[in-house]
């Protein structure tokens, strides 16, 4: 059985994880953590049945009940300390929340290699979500050029989103270098042409927030005379977010350090 402390319990994906934690027979909820929240019965914060579980405030004081995952769906501006606690406190984590830089997710890494525990960080844990990374990576081997834009509610506090973050990142590091004019030789307003995120070849990153988008995130490859898009659209519901999460939340203890993306478990 593994025991877990959800973090962001009463959120879009923190509600629908209480139910499927509760119903999976190999997973254990004990605590919940959520600011809004703090001193409920963690059911009925979620929206659900009362059962007898805890709710605290901030992931210090949850930690101190046994548990073996903390998984993290909070804020952009708390995500990092709470990993960090999570490490220090020798749990394993599995991190859902956005907003985290390639600096912060290195520290992570030396933290959890250090303390001898796994991190499965995603910047989308669906499925499809996922085959965009892997497929992205696949084209990235033949196309150089390739530019990201990532839509999200007019609500959504940070940008880019964690999924066009991580594929930014990870195409950076992969492809090779565009042939498009550098950012720093062209006139007019700048900024239009997005930010430039991963290394060594950064790739523009421009994010659209306004109504009328959940979440979506494309790649754009071209070519002379030909383009291809790779598109991941989500809707409303949370459910493409549980099952990879819980998948994580079973073998992120696997291995000591850091992994980045749901398909670090693919075959």
């Amino acid at each position: 059985m593994i025991r877990i402390t959800l973090a962001g319990c009463t959120g879009w994906v923190g509600k629908a994880l209480v139910a499927a934690i509760a119903a999976a027979p190999d997973l254990a909820l004990v605590a919940g953590v959520s600011r809004k929240a703090a001193g409920r019965d963690l059911g009925e914060a979620a929206g659900l049945p009362a059962n007898g579980l805890p709710v605290f405030a901030s992931v210090e004081e949850a930690l101190a009940i046994p548990s073996d995952v903390l998984i993290d769906y909070t804020k952009p501006d708390s995500v990092k300390g709470n990993v960090l606690a999570a490490v220090a406190a020798g749990r394993h984590v599995v991190v859902g929340a956005s907003g985290m830089t390639g600096e912060d997710y290195a520290e992570i890494d030396a933290a959890a290699k250090a303390a001898g525990v796994g991190v499965l960080a995603a910047g989308n844990f669906s499925v499809t979500a996922t085959l965009l990374r892997r497929f992205a990576r696949e084209a990235a081997k033949y196309v150089p050029d390739v530019e990201i834009i990532d839509y999200a509610s007019a609500a959504k506090p940070d940008t880019p989103s964690g999924t066009g973050r991580e594929l930014a990142e990870t195409l950076g590091a992969e492809r090779m270098a565009g042939t498009a004019k550098p950012v720093a030789e062209l006139g007019g307003v700048r900024e239009t042409r997005g930010g430039a995120i991963g290394a060594p070849n950064p790739v523009q990153v421009h994010s659209v927030r306004m109504p009328g988008f959940v979440l979506s995130c494309e790649a754009l490859f071209g070519l002379p005379d030909e383009r291809l898009v790779i598109r991941h659209d989500a809707g409303s519901s949370a459910a493409p977010y549980v099952g990879g999460t819980l998948l994580a939340a079973r073998r992120v203890a696997e291995q000591a350090g850091l992994r980045r993306g749901l398909d670090s478990l693919m075959g």
